[in-house]
């Protein structure tokens, strides 16, 4: 047995062509499986958290104080 793994955005109409190696035989049998992970609300409040961290003088402050080391 052999897996390829192949990693893809979903795009606007939810259909994803898989691409199959040519050595593989016309009518083989093959298994699929999807594997996706829900972003959670809490993702997209830790994504606005950075964003209004850049605005944060403070932040900004500690974050060139640990480049400068």
């Amino acid at each position: 047995m052999k897996a390829i793994k192949q990693i893809v955005r979903i795009p606007e109409d939810h259909e994803i062509k898989i691409k199959v190696p040519q050595h593989l035989l016309k009518d083989e049998i093959v298994e699929v499986i999807l594997i996706f992970k829900k972003r959670s609300d809490d993702f997209k409040q830790k994504i606005g958290d950075l964003k209004e961290a850049m605005k944060d003088e403070l932040f900004i402050s500690d974050l060139k104080e640990m480049v400068d080391r």
